[in-house]
């Protein structure tokens, strides 16, 4: 992956407030080190990576090895900080059923009166604002009581 030298330098400018998320220490450059980079990336995009060790060859190495191995982008390699950069996979949720935005289809299933019969099990469509009791009927949440303070109510 290769950035242009205007990208590089917004990106090290963004990195510059970045603590480093992984740490690589005596035994270099593991599986296991890999795989946490790897969803590092996956998560944040642009991390740092702080090696240990005072061989700067190694350093290299490891940056050039992480990089090729991860698909990511060398954005900076300061002492013992190295920058990378891979650009987040967008993450599509699937929202079941054609429900509008805040609907969710929930199965309710009440025991039968006498206790001898089959529950009955009931398939609702709910709102995000409405929840359903231990009874198996449908309740709204309260509205939150807003702060006297905040609404100016609380002064004299």
């Amino acid at each position: 992956m290769k950035l242009t030298p205007a990208e590089r330098s917004a990106l090290r400018a963004e990195a510059h407030a970045l603590n480093p998320v992984v740490m690589v220490g005596e035994a270099g450059l593991t599986a296991s080190v890999e795989k946490e980079i790897d969803n590092s990336l996956n998560a944040h995009g642009l991390i740092k990576v702080r090696v240990f060790g005072d061989d700067r060859e190694a350093r290299v190495a490891i940056y050039e090895t992480l990089c090729e191995k991860l698909g990511a982008a060398p954005v900076q390699h300061i002492g013992k900080l190295l920058v990378l950069y891979r650009p987040k996979k967008e993450v599509l949720k699937e929202r079941s059923g054609k429900a509008g935005k805040g609907m969710r289809e929930v199965t309710i299933v009440k025991p039968s009166p006498s206790g001898t019969k089959r529950p009955s099990v009931t398939k609702v469509m709910i709102k995000g604002n409405e929840r359903v009791t231990e009874g198996g009927s449908i309740k709204r949440a309260k509205t939150r009581q807003a702060s006297p303070k905040k609404s100016g109510l609380g002064k004299s």
